[in-house]
């Protein structure tokens, strides 16, 4: 893991030093969107229809993210045609009339998949969701430069036993970039599963230091079908396999208390990764030496 947490570190170093502050965090409840909120806890592990865009989202400059609060624990992406902040207006569902005028919206379907670098177990034999817990609880964090959701599942089940897992996800001012890391806090060690998720007529490139995709996803909350790019990258010595079940391209890790990985994205309305092959290169060109 040397070469791929010095690469999150110079991240981290680049931005702090170079870039004004384009993070912002997002967590309300639904029926009270005046109302920020900065921590979330609940005993049943759901609260996808009690928040705001079902759970909560953070964002810089290029991208957004959100981490559904139920038992599918996914990573969704927002994509935007400008580079702006636009959460606090929008609050993840942008009208009609502002996707038309340039403000992004949600491209990106995750559906019952891993979606994008989403964090889950293997327990020898299947794909584990951080779920049933006994207690869910997120919180979000703005601070200088970085922004970032963390998301503990307590007590779920996992070989005859039970674990605590913390999910991260970190965006940077000036970086397409977001790092997901995880953690099982437990005196075991696990097997995480991550991946993406893909649709038919999409392009896909499954690499061994990256998994990618292009393409249109199903229409579903945004106006507009716009094509989409998609990649995970990770340290292929953390990884003993890969599946691919006809939805989703998932990675299955070796034993371990932490794993972390990069996922970005773009879409076909921006004025510079508006193709495959553009995003394709500029995903190769950002991978550790």
């Amino acid at each position: 893991m040397s070469k791929f947490k010095l690469y999150s570190f110079v991240l981290i170093c680049f931005t702090a030093a170079h870039a004004q502050n384009k993070t912002d965090i997002s967590l309300f409840n639904k029926n009270n969107l005046s109302t920020p909120l900065r921590e979330v806890i609940s005993t049943s592990g759901d609260m996808f229809n009690v928040l705001a865009h079902h759970g909560p989202a953070i964002e810089n400059e290029f991208l957004g993210f959100r981490l559904y609060f139920d038992y599918k624990a996914a990573i969704d992406v927002y994509s935007k045609a400008n580079k702006r902040l636009e959460l606090s207006e929008t609050k993840w569902y942008p009208t009609v009339e502002q996707q038309t005028n340039g403000w992004g919206a949600d491209y990106y379907k995750v559906g019952e998949t891993i979606g994008l670098g989403s964090i889950r177990l293997w327990d020898g034999n299947q794909v584990v969701n951080l779920n049933p817990v006994s207690e869910r609880t997120t919180r979000v964090v703005k601070e200088a430069n970085v922004a970032f959701i963390e998301m503990l599942s307590k007590d779920i089940p996992y070989k005859e036993s039970k674990v605590d897992v913390l999910v991260r996800i970190t965006v940077y001012s000036g970086i397409r970039e977001a790092k997901v890391e995880a953690f099982a806090l437990s005196d075991m060690e696990v097997q995480f599963v991550t991946g993406i998720n893909y649709f038919e007529n999409q392009q896909t490139i499954w690499n061994d230091r990256y998994l990618l995709t292009w393409g249109k996803h199903p229409e579903d909350v945004a106006s507009a079908s716009v094509s989409l790019g998609a990649a995970v990258i990770f340290d292929p010595e953390d990884y003993l396999d890969n599946i691919d079940d006809g939805k989703q391209k998932l990675l299955i890790s070796k034993q371990t208390k932490t794993i972390e990985h990069v996922i970005t994205s773009s879409n076909s309305r921006e004025s510079r990764l508006s193709s495959f092959p553009a995003f394709k290169d500029y995903v190769e060109r950002i991978l550790p030496n």
